[in-house]
């Protein structure tokens, strides 16, 4: 017989609820959320087995924070309940908020929350386990962060364009280059006035922009003159103005330049930890244009492989999916993507996505025809359902410890 137990954890404690496999209450109690609470509910559940002979135990609790990562992973690696049988699920707080919108009346208590849990398992409702090793859980913390550090930058950079175009309103309209360019960043480092680059010469900004790229300019003149039509064409400010905006411009190119510095520093770390992991034999890496950072996000999110009976749940796992719409004899044709699932695992897939098309004709090919079978939304969507292709490859590489070979179709 299988009893199932459901964790609401918190920072301070962890609500439990025990029941049957016909769901009749056994027993509910809170613990503290640290490990003589853990190992509390560990001797309790190992007394169980041998007063009710339990063969087995399921054990569930919500991904919501990092709270919920000790227990998990003490559970899962105890060795007296790897004996009884023992298996840990982290659950989606989401799937788990609907399921509990099918019991009707019931209170917001700690303890509904943590029978819902063990419910929501009762129902066969999850059958994906928490990440069995923790090598990935290390990998999952520096792909995250570089994740996140990616998102803070684009935004910064976003913040850096208001900036820009309050000062200079005509540079990125007149200026053909790009903005974040080491050189390009020294010019507004250094804080010129706008009446101050109309009375420079156009020979000595083209050597200032020359020196300032290390060289690496194809046509500082070009460039040059391009930035004299700016200052003409653009509306001047005040200097008090001006002198606040200059502020927060510099401001905004070091948070730039720390940030572009971190995910170069996170990008080696992860480098070097995949090299020295058993799972870092090569399999996705190898398919043209994903590389090893994008590689190791999508490793790191999926952990083993075998978690997943086939693609189509990995593709749901990453939210990689479009609900249906269907009443009757009608079929909605434009349904929308799901929002639920692993957004991390989604961003790597479809940032991986996004070079694969340049790289295989196949998906070029289908990432072009899937974009000409719209007119709104068009590069969008067919990313979107590119990355959907590229998981059955990744599915099948991993799978079969295979790497990618053109020549026989996916792998091999």
């Amino acid at each position: 017989m299988t009893y199932f137990v459901g964790l609401d954890v918190s920072s301070l404690d962890i609500k439990v609820y025990i029941e049957t496999e016909k769901g009749d209450k056994v027993k509910a109690y809170p613990i503290p959320n640290n490990r003589p609470g853990a190992l509390k509910l560990r001797d309790d559940l190992v007394s169980l087995a041998e007063e009710q002979r339990v063969d087995g135990y399921k054990i569930g609790l919500e991904s919501t924070s990092v709270y919920s990562y000790h227990p998990a992973m003490f559970f899962h690696t105890d060795p007296e309940l790897k004996k009884i049988g023992c298996s840990v699920y982290m659950l989606n707080p989401k799937q788990v908020a609907n399921f509990k919108k099918s019991y009707a009346n019931l209170d917001k208590t700690d303890e509904i929350d943590a029978f819902v849990i063990a419910d929501f398992l009762r129902f066969g409702r999850s059958t994906l386990s928490v990440v069995k090793e923790e090598q990935y859980i290390a990998l999952q913390r520096l792909t995250r962060s570089r994740f996140l550090l990616v998102q803070e930058l684009t935004r910064e950079k976003q913040h850096f364009l208001q900036h820009l175009n309050f000062k200079f309103s005509q540079f990125t309209k007149d200026v053909k280059t790009s903005v974040f360019g080491q050189a390009i960043l020294e010019f507004f480092s250094d804080e010129f006035s706008l009446d101050d680059l109309a009375d420079i010469s156009l020979e000595k900004l083209a050597l200032y922009l020359q020196e300032k790229g290390n060289h690496h300019f194809g046509d500082p003149k070009k460039v040059a003159s391009s930035i004299k039509t700016a200052v003409n064409n653009s509306y001047r400010l005040s200097r008090c103005v001006e002198d606040s905006v200059d502020l927060l411009m510099s401001t905004s190119i070091t948070l730039i330049r720390t940030m572009k510095a971190q995910i170069k520093t996170l990008e080696k770390g992860i480098q070097n930890l995949i090299k020295s992991l058993p799972i870092a034999k090569r399999t996705i890496d190898t398919i043209p244009g994903i590389g090893p950072i994008f590689s190791a996000g999508i490793i790191a999110e999926v952990g083993q492989i075998d978690r997943f009976q086939n693609e189509a749940k990995l593709a749901k796992y990453a939210g990689l999916y479009w609900r249906k719409h269907q009443s009757g004899t009608f079929t909605a044709e434009d349904t929308k993507l799901s929002r639920t699932g692993n957004v991390y695992l989604r961003y790597y897939l479809i940032e991986a996505a996004n070079h694969v098309i340049r790289y295989v004709p196949e998906y070029r090919r289908y990432y072009e025809k899937k974009a000409n079978e719209v007119t709104t939304h068009k590069h969008k969507r067919a990313l979107v359902l590119t990355a959907r292709k590229l998981v059955r490859m990744v599915d099948a590489l991993l799978r079969h410890h295979e790497i990618y070979a053109p020549s026989k179709g996916m792998t091999g």
